[in-house]
């Protein structure tokens, strides 16, 4: 066995393999680049060393000074994570002219794999069902547009060396086909180095379901069932599960052992991927098969117990598998939810900073329930605009999917993370929709569920009424400890007054507050009553409460009056009134916000690619304005009406923040 290994990558693959290897007595050495100075991956390791610029394509992906950072360690052997140099056949390559194992597939198998235009033609020979589809090289736009037409729209633009939805287009019409085709390859250029373009037939209503394989180069090629990895947006995941809730027995063998059969028509050795796309008639097709440890590995190690990390460097040290396929079952269920820096209240787009405040729920694993939480940064640490926007996974396990959901829904709740925009609110949503519930899903859930962008969840009247008593018992607790402080409580008198008005969700509910020793009892004009139970105090930024004898997680914000309180998606501004200010409230008038609607604003921190029009121009509704690119995905802004350009504030090359005004409409 090695006794140290590198790992070619960063942020949370990167913590995640150190764990394991060190659970395996096997030392550790970190790379990092200049905004990686401080990473938590760095911390981890046994030894780090400084590879160049904080861009990826000035330091991790630079083979030469990866290479030399491998010499300089002594490093046996290299495991690279996913993405940067996971599966780049030159890197493996290298490492095996150095003498250095590489935990992942022979170079020829990465060839084979990576690029997606001949692995579909080896899927093909290999007995595996493939999407009808231009597999050749494409000359440009106009081409683009004729083979799409011929395929029959919809169509899907794809990178052949792309990955995590980068390079990656729909198009429903030529005119979107040209416009996805430039797109597409410019991404491509970016983010891989390589521009070449495919087109296949888009199947609609599809599902993304995925085979994880194992093999070792003694022949042995083993299928560990599959993940259901629907739930995406921008072609990237965000919510995956394992199992599907669709397969059937019989499906989810018939595409494990074409998985096997693909892996072992080119020689595979070590963990990999096949994606399948499936229709509702569970007919699968071959997508890609990607040659390197998946993002969202935790789940298929919550149902199989196997260590996806460990068995790729035994595999790479050698080592035959010690496992047979007889030998893996399916136990429980497990769910994984994206963490993602992007704020979902401006059509998700990426943002940056400094996290203010970062508390994970805390990660255990009993026989009824897991919680796992992967995760490469930390509370005061940077996300920076230069890597993908992944904070964390959380993973929740339970013996059944509607116990594993709901393991994720407390998850989720009493997840803190402030200082940034974040995708939290919207995966709790999720875990609430009844579609997702049901396992009704498909790649189109949040284009057809959220069609106008995430605007945060409705909670249900129920659990508005929970919320609202949650919230009057708190305020109580408040006005307690204020009247204590001020010396309006003397002798044990209580001179807070008992009858309140809760205003939220542009609702108002007189409510009476009855307090003891354990806790509160909250009484409506309906004369029901509700049970508050908590150990909640002011000033802490999570209340775990019982009400009614039910479990009730939310994230509290100091608001005037009130609170701020976020939950299952939802985010609340919470006041509680005496009845009298309650009356008075009633006649302020509301404020109105500035009105922006003749500025093009920039949605999230990034830099101008192009500019598509000059002051002066008049524009139409839909029509592109400029590009802006941010963790290297580019973002075409298109005017919202039709207008006139009166000024144009930004420049190509330039980089803007937040909120600045790019241009201005007459």
């Amino acid at each position: 066995m090695f006794k140290k290994i590198l790992i070619a990558n960063r942020g949370e693959i990167a913590c995640r393999v150190i764990k394991t290897a060190r659970r395996m007595g096997i030392a550790t050495v970190a790379i990092y680049s200049d905004a990686d100075r401080n990473a938590l991956h760095v911390r981890m390791a046994d030894e780090a060393i400084h590879i160049g610029p904080s861009p990826a394509n000035q330091s991790y992906i630079v083979i030469d000074k990866v290479m030399q950072a491998v010499r300089d360690s002594g490093a046996e052997a290299v495991h690279p994570g996913y993405g940067f140099l996971s599966e780049n056949r030159r890197f493996a390559e290298a490492l095996e002219a150095e003498g250095v194992a590489f935990i992942g597939p022979p170079a020829g198998a990465i060839e084979a794999m990576g690029d997606k235009i001949t692995s579909k033609k080896l899927a093909k020979e290999a007995g595996v069902s493939t999407v009808p589809g231009h597999m050749g090289l494409i000359a440009d736009a106009d081409e683009a547009a004729k083979i799409a037409s011929e395929i029959g729209y919809p169509v899907m633009i794809k990178a052949s060396a792309g990955g995590g939805g980068k390079g990656m287009r729909i198009a429903w019409n030529d005119e979107e086909a040209r416009e996805g085709f430039q797109a597409s390859k410019n991404e491509a250029a970016s983010s891989f180095g390589d521009d070449r373009i495919f087109i296949e037939k888009f199947v609609t209503q599809p599902r993304h379901i995925e085979i994880q394989v194992l093999a070792d180069s003694h022949g042995n090629t083993l299928w560990l069932n599959e993940r259901e990895c629907s739930i995406q947006r921008r072609n990237q995941k965000v919510i995956e599960e394992a199992p599907s809730p669709f397969l059937d027995a019989a499906t989810r063998k018939a595409m494990g052992e074409q998985s096997c059969a693909l892996a072992r028509a080119v020689n595979y050795a070590s963990a990999g991927t096949v994606e399948f796309i499936v229709d509702g008639d569970r007919n699968f097709y071959f997508l890609e098969m990607n040659t390197r440890l998946q993002v969202e590995h935790p789940v298929t190690e919550l149902i199989t117990g196997i260590d996806l990390v460990e068995q790729m460097i035994r595999v790479a040290a050698g080592e035959k598998l010690s496992l047979t396929q007889e030998d893996i079952g399916i136990n429980g269920w497990a769910i994984e939810s994206r963490l993602y820096a992007e704020d979902p209240y401006r059509n998700f787009l990426p943002s940056i900073g400094r996290l203010s405040r970062y508390r994970p729920p805390q990660e255990f694993a009993t026989p009824e329930a897991v919680v796992r939480n992967d995760t490469g940064v930390y509370e005061g640490g940077e996300i920076s605009m230069y890597y993908d926007p992944m904070i964390a996974k959380l993973c929740t396990w339970a013996p059944d999917r509607a116990a594993a959901i709901d393991g994720m829904r407390v998850a989720l709740d009493t997840f803190e993370v402030e200082g940034i925009g974040h995708n939290l609110p919207f995966l709790s949503a999720v875990m609430d929709h009844p579609r997702f519930v049901s396992g009704d899903i498909s790649t189109a859930f949040i284009d057809e569920e959220y069609p106008d962008g995430f605007q945060g969840a409705t909670l249900a009247p129920e659990l508005l009424s929970r919320v609202a008593a949650a919230a009057s018992a708190m305020y109580f607790v408040t006005e307690v400890r204020r009247a204590r402080i001020s010396g309006r409580m003397d002798n044990h008198e209580r001179h807070v007054g008992a009858d309140w008005v809760v205003a939220l969700d542009g609702q108002e509910m007189p409510v009476t507050v009855h307090a003891d020793k354990a806790g509160s009892n909250v009484t409506f004009a309906d004369g029901r009553t509700i049970r508050v139970e908590s150990d909640w105090r002011p000033g802490q930024s999570l209340a775990r409460l019982q009400v009614d004898g039910t479990p009730l997680v939310m994230k509290v914000g100091k608001q005037p009056n009130g609170f701020r309180l976020r939950l299952r998606g939802a985010d609340l501004k919470v006041r509680v009134l005496s009845p009298r200010r309650a009356e008075l409230s009633r006649l302020m008038p509301e404020k109105l916000p500035p009105d922006t609607s003749r500025m093009l604003i920039c949605p999230m921190p990034g830099l101008v690619v192009s500019l598509a029009v000059a002051e002066g121009d008049e524009v139409q509704e839909g029509q592109a304005l400029c590009t802006v690119e941010a963790m290297k995905m580019e973002n075409t802004l298109r005017a919202e009406r039709r207008g006139v350009v009166k000024k144009i504030n930004a420049t190509a090359g330039q980089s803007l923040a937040v909120d600045e005004v790019i241009m201005e409409f007459e």
